[in-house]
């Protein structure tokens, strides 16, 4: 079976909410076997999964047919088709492997050495989120998150929603354990979530990091002047050349 490469955060990383119990979503990743009516979970099932899932990851997954997918990842569309179930039980099985990478980037977070507030949180994720080697994944993730907005009922159902939440939870558990149920610190994790998703997607379609970054640099320092202290020193760090 093909390894697949671990997505880590950049660089000392924020330690957000450790030790803490982790809500139910957060408990467990989405299982990598694939999902199917009549295959169930087999090695070459997964082996499978893990090769549709590359190929994805560089070709999107809009317009995907059985039969290209299956010549790509060395098989057949009757043995795709065995494993998984249907097309739609396919999509759900590489969607539930995106996640998968996205819950072990917030994991890698949580296990950082380091003390963090909101900002600093943010920051650093910023640093992942613009790192060149994670471009693939985000875009996917953009796609995913689109088509589940507009198909609803489809394979992508709440994949929009549970990406927000993986990415708010992470964010509350960076702030005061003692506010952040609060209406306010509610408000300021969704408005830090809000700056990080538009600049990751300008950055997507342009390609200018200098100018995102300058962006989320200007607004996380707005926003610490005004909660006063040496947060307003937090600055973004530049993802690895």
């Amino acid at each position: 079976m093909t390894a697949r490469p671990a997505h880590r955060a950049p660089g000392r990383t924020a330690h957000c909410g450790a030790g803490e119990e982790r809500r139910p979503s957060q408990r467990a990743q989405p299982t990598r076997r694939p999902i199917g009516s009549r295959g169930g979970s087999s090695a070459r099932g997964e082996e499978l999964t893990e090769l549709a899932y590359r190929h994805v990851l560089t070709h999107g997954l809009g317009g995907m047919s059985l039969r290209p997918l299956a010549k790509a990842v060395g098989s057949s569309p009757r043995v795709l088709l065995f494993l998984f179930g249907s097309k739609d039980d396919l999509v759900r099985a590489l969607l539930a492997r995106a996640r998968a990478d996205e819950l072990e980037a917030i994991d890698a977070f949580r296990r950082g050495d380091g003390a963090a507030d909101l900002r600093t949180a943010a920051a650093q994720v910023w640093a992942w989120l613009s790192a060149p080697e994670h471009r693939n994944l985000l875009t996917l993730w953009v796609e995913a998150y689109a088509r589940s907005l507009v198909e609803p009922g489809g394979p992508w159902a709440d994949f929009a929603r549970q990406t927000v939440e993986d990415w708010l939870d992470l964010l509350a558990s960076c702030q005061r354990r003692d506010r952040r149920r609060s209406a306010r610190a509610e408000a300021e994790r969704t408005m830090v979530l809000a700056l990080l998703r538009g600049a990751m997607l300008d950055l997507l379609a342009t390609g200018d990091l200098e100018r995102t970054t300058r962006a989320v640099t200007s607004q996380l320092e707005v926003w610490a002047n005004l909660a006063g202290g040496d947060a307003a020193r937090v600055r973004p760090r530049r993802p690895p050349s």
